[in-house]
C-alpha cells in the first residue's frame, strides 16, 4: 500500500486502475478489428461494437437471445457487425442483402456450420460439402440416416436387389442417383446422408407442425375459412357409421364444451406420429352415428371410399386426397406460407466470406462470417404493408400485392443451398391441417400461450405447447 494512503482510498485507486486497464483492453481490442478490414478495398467495415477482448459479445447473445439482434438492427441497420463464439461476424438482414449472399455460394461465400453441427452430422453430408463435392450431392443425396443398425441390414438389401430402377423409398434413390453421376456411395456416406434428413427436415417439419397448429390456434376465422374451403372442395368429410341406413356424405358438428379432452404436447413430444387418431368419438348422443358400444378410432376405418361395416352398421367414406386435389387449396397454402413466414422454422444461417465484397455499402472482409437472418428479414420487409407481426394469410392471395418478391419471403433459403424437401414439407402441413381442421377443434391446456424459443429452431419453451383437443362427432341425420 502505498505510504499515506488509507485502506478505502487504496481500493478506490486499485479499482480505478483496473477500470482504466479495461478501457484501454477494449479499445485495442476494437482497433484489432478496426485494422483487419481489406485495405485494397475503399468501403469501412459495417457499423457495431466487437464487445470485450476474447468473448466479444457472445455473452449478451447467449442472455438476449433473439432481442439482441433486433436491438443492434435497430441501432446499427440491416448490416452490422458483431464478435460471436470466438469468430468476427456480419449479421444481416434485408431482401437485397440476402439475395447477393443466397446467390453468392460457391463465389462470394462458402457455407459455414459449428463444429458441433459438423461432429454430429459427419463429413459426407450435403449441409456440410462445398464447391464441386456440394454441386454434385445438391441431386444426388436426398436423405439421412439415425445410424441405426437396422438401416445398415436395409442398405445391404437395397444393394443386392435386381431391379435397380425402382424408387420405392429414399434410400433407392439416393443409391439410383448416385450411379447417375457415375458414382457409387459408400456404406458410410449413405448412413451418414439419413441423418441429415432425419436433422434437417424432421425437426424443423416438427417445428412448423407446431407453429401451425399454435397460429390456427389464435385465429379461429383462419381456420373457419380453411373449413369451408375444403367443404367447397368436397374434402370436408370424415368417415361415418350408422347403425340401420348409409350416412350422408358430409355431417359434422362440433362436440359438447364438456366432453372429456385429450392432452396432447405437440411440441414437447415431437416423435409421436402427427397420423395417430386424436381419440374415439364420444359415446352416448343422440346424435352420433356411431353405436353406444366401444368401436375402433376413426382413423382406422378409412383406409378407402367404401369399408366393410361392423355388425349392423353402414360405413361411407370420402375419396383419399392427393397431390393434385392439395394443388387446388389455394387458401390453405396461403395460410402454409403466412405460418412459414410468421414463424420460419430456422431463423437464419452462416457463410464464410471467401473474398471481400460490398454489401449495402460496406466491406464484408475475406474470412469472416456472415450470418443472415430469415426471421428478420420476414419481419422488416416494405412489401408486406400489413402489421409486421399480424397473421394475414389472404397477403399471399392471386389478388394480393405483398407477395412479391423473390427474396423477401425465403423460409426455405435460396441459392444454391435452398431446401430440398419444401415441397414434401408444405405437403406435411397442408394434411396436417385438413386432418386438424375435419377431425377436432382444439384449446389451450394451460393458463397462457407459450414462449417461443428461436434456437436452435422455433420451439415453445418449457413444457411445449399443451392442448386439449375434442373430437368432432359425425352426425346421421341430413339437419346436423
Amino acid at each position: 500500500m502505498p505510504a499515506g494512503l488509507s485502506w478505502p482510498e487504496a481500493a478506490a485507486l486499485a479499482l480505478l486502475a483496473l477500470a482504466l486497464l479495461v478501457t484501454l483492453c477494449q479499445h485495442l481490442w476494437a482497433l484489432r478489428w478496426s485494422l483487419s478490414r481489406d485495405r485494397t478495398s475503399a468501403l469501412p467495415l459495417p457499423k457495431g461494437s466487437m464487445g470485450w477482448p476474447f468473448f466479444g459479445e457472445t455473452l449478451h447473445w447467449l442472455l438476449q437471445g433473439s432481442r439482441f439482434h433486433s436491438s443492434r438492427r435497430e441501432r446499427y441497420g440491416n448490416v452490422f457487425k458483431t464478435h460471436l463464439l470466438g469468430r468476427p461476424v456480419v449479421r444481416v438482414t434485408g431482401a437485397e442483402n440476402i439475395r447477393k449472399i443466397l446467390l453468392g455460394e460457391h463465389t462470394l461465400v462458402s457455407t459455414q456450420w459449428p463444429q458441433s453441427t459438423q461432429i454430429i452430422l459427419g463429413s459426407h453430408t450435403l449441409l456440410g460439402s462445398i464447391g464441386d463435392l456440394h454441386r454434385q450431392r445438391r441431386k444426388g443425396i436426398k436423405a439421412r440416416d439415425m445410424l441405426h443398425e437396422f438401416m445398415e441390414k436395409a442398405i445391404q438389401e437395397k444393394l443386392k436387389r435386381n431391379n435397380t430402377e425402382d424408387h420405392s423409398d429414399a434410400l433407392d434413390f439416393i443409391i439410383n442417383s448416385a450411379k447417375e453421376h457415375g458414382k457409387e456411395f459408400t456404406m458410410q456416406e449413405l448412413k451418414e446422408s439419413a441423418i441429415e434428413l432425419i436433422f434437417a427436415a424432421f425437426f424443423t417439419t416438427a417445428s412448423a407442425s407446431t407453429s401451425l397448429i399454435l397460429l390456427l390456434l389464435k385465429h379461429p376465422s383462419v381456420t373457419e375459412k380453411i373449413r369451408q374451403e375444403l367443404m367447397s372442395h368436397e374434402l370436408y368429410q370424415q368417415c361415418e357409421c350408422c347403425p340401420a341406413r348409409p350416412c350422408p356424405d358430409t355431417l359434422t358438428a362440433q362436440s359438447k364444451d364438456n366432453e372429456k379432452a385429450l392432452l396432447h404436447p405437440t411440441a414437447k413430444d415431437a416423435r409421436k406420429d402427427q397420423s395417430q387418431p386424436l381419440g374415439p368419438r364420444e359415446e352416448g348422443s343422440p346424435q352420433l352415428c356411431t353405436p353406444p358400444k366401444p368401436t375402433l378410432p376413426q382413423s382406422s376405418l378409412c383406409t378407402g371410399p367404401q369399408l366393410p361395416a361392423l355388425s349392423g352398421q353402414s360405413c361411407h367414406c370420402p375419396s383419399g386426397i392427393n397431390l393434385e386435389k392439395l394443388s387446388r387449396l389455394s387458401y390453405l397454402d396461403c395460410v402454409i406460407k403466412e405460418v412459414l413466414r410468421v414463424l420460419p422454422p430456422v431463423s437464419g444461417g452462416y457463410r464464410t466470406a471467401l473474398q471481400t465484397f460490398e454489401l449495402d455499402g460496406y466491406q464484408i472482409p475475406k474470412g469472416w462470417s456472415v450470418m443472415y437472418s430469415i426471421r428478420d428479414t420476414h419481419e422488416t420487409a416494405t412489401v408486406y404493408q400489413s402489421p409486421h407481426s399480424g397473421f394475414d394469410p389472404d397477403r399471399f392471395s392471386a389478388a394480393g400485392t405483398e407477395a412479391t418478391g423473390r427474396f423477401h419471403y425465403i423460409p426455405f433459403g435460396g441459392g444454391a443451398r435452398s431446401c430440398i424437401g419444401k415441397e414434401l414439407a408444405q405437403a406435411i402441413l397442408k394434411l396436417l391441417a385438413i386432418e386438424l381442421v375435419s377431425t377436432a377443434r382444439w384449446e389451450l391446456a394451460t393458463p397462457s400461450y407459450p414462449t417461443m424459443q428461436t434456437v436452435p429452431i422455433v420451439h415453445p419453451v418449457d413444457d411445449g405447447l399443451q392442448l386439449y383437443f375434442h373430437p368432432l362427432q359425425a352426425s346421421c341425420g341430413s339437419d346436423a
